[in-house]
């Protein structure tokens, strides 16, 4: 083999590209899994015909909670709850059809809302995270590709590797938070007798996989911080030559 060639490989060849792929298949399983478990309780109405917003309205009022909203978005918004204006919005199939998942989907979202209203720690250290992270979530990889276009700026790309850091510490934190309020919507579900037993167990599973996909991107955010260390964290060391 030509020495030009074997040099112009081994200048491309980069063994830390398998922390990129392990990242992306969990992330693709973990997509899979929790889109076959919506599809599937999507098209299973619920004993009691309730619908996404009448649980949450219920979830709501056998918790105490009154000056928490429950509103419709349009069709293709997804479901979350808003701490500034205290409502939980819930997509148009959730909100108006009377579906296994459109309780569990409310249920969860109402999870965060009684989150809210106890202060519960993790939210609180998430939402005080947000704008940091805004900011950090943007600049980590173009800082890194602006210093090592500036000879390998060891400054920027170090400012690079530590905003990325803070986006995955957010990430991190979210964890608790999903698995909390879907523990809580389970709760709810279970006490207020929304749905049956055997629909229990699909809400339960439409949870699971849901959060999976929170694990998932955590996991892979993990390995590609993992990556940029082992490129780049070791200063001038790891500099690529020819």
């Amino acid at each position: 083999m030509p020495y030009g060639y074997y040099g112009y490989y081994h200048y491309y060849y980069d063994p830390t590209y398998l922390l990129v792929l392990i990242g992306a298949v969990i992330c693709i399983a973990a997509s899979i899994w929790v889109n076959s478990a919506m599809k599937k309780y999507n098209g299973i109405q619920n004993a009691r015909g309730m619908t996404g917003a009448e649980a949450a309205q219920r979830i709501l009022m056998d918790a105490g909670i009154y000056d928490v909203r429950v509103e419709c978005l349009q069709k293709g918004a997804g479901d979350h709850y808003d701490p500034r204006s205290k409502t939980v919005r819930l997509s148009y199939e959730n909100y108006h059809y009377p579906t296994v998942t459109a309780v569990a989907v409310a249920a969860h979202e109402c999870g965060h809302a009684k989150q809210h209203q106890e202060n519960y720690a993790p939210l609180s250290i998430r939402s005080a995270m947000v704008p940091v992270v805004n900011i950090a979530s943007k600049l980590g990889i173009p800082l890194i590709f602006i210093g090592i276009i500036l000879s390998w700026n060891q400054v920027l790309i170090q400012l690079g590797i530590w905003a990325f850091l803070i986006a995955v510490l957010f990430q991190l934190v979210t964890l608790p938070v999903e698995f909390n309020a879907s523990s809580r919507a389970m709760n709810a579900i279970e006490r207020s007798g929304l749905l049956g037993l055997q629909e229990q167990q699909g809400a339960r599973k439409v949870l699971t996989a849901a959060a999976m996909t929170y694990v998932a991107a955590a996991a892979s955010s993990v390995l590609q911080l993992l990556r940029l260390v082992l490129l780049y964290g070791g200063g001038g060391s790891n500099r690529r030559r020819d």
